[in-house]
């Protein structure tokens, strides 16, 4: 091999220097650097796993707010559909017990005016048989006895309810 140009003696050396070199190297080099690749490996695969967990735990969290909120609104609506049904109520009940009230005045406004009408027509019943017997004593000059008085209060009182 010398006619090549190869010495056995430096090959050796050199092939036995280039083992030790890739022993030491793959020893406190190589195989640190692996270890440690493969551990930065693992956790950027379980970050990776982490941040799709806490997507989807986020987009779940989401959909519950997003039906939260929908459930409230509905439920704020119904509040507001039952608040407007319970006004309705009272006022429709308000308004009934205005009427009714309204019609009570009326009625004992109209059972007044009964009784004052019924104690005018008295009054003027009673004023109208003074003024005939009045009027009868002084054109006939006469002066009624109590009798008298009595019989033309009684034939007024009938000509006027007629």
């Amino acid at each position: 091999m010398s006619e090549l140009g190869i010495d056995w003696k430096v090959l050796i050396t050199q092939t036995i220097s280039f083992s030790i070199v890739f022993f030491i190297l793959w020893r406190f080099a190589y195989k640190p650097i692996f270890v440690m690749l493969q551990l930065r490996r693992e956790r950027i695969a379980q970050g990776l796993a982490n941040a799709e967990k806490i997507k989807n735990d986020l987009a779940r969290t989401e959909a519950e707010r997003q039906k939260i909120l929908a459930d409230a609104g509905d439920q704020a609506n119904r509040l507001i559909d039952e608040a407007r049904q319970a006004a309705a109520r009272v006022r429709e009940q308000e308004t009934q017990k205005a009427v009714a009230t309204a019609e009570q005045i009326v009625a004992k406004a109209r059972e007044a005016a009964a009784q004052e009408r019924v104690q005018m027509l008295g009054e003027l019943k009673r004023e109208v048989g003074r003024l005939v017997v009045q009027t009868t004593t002084t054109v006939t000059g006469k002066i009624l006895t109590p009798e008298d008085q009595r019989r033309l209060a009684e034939e007024t009182e009938r000509q006027l309810a007629a």
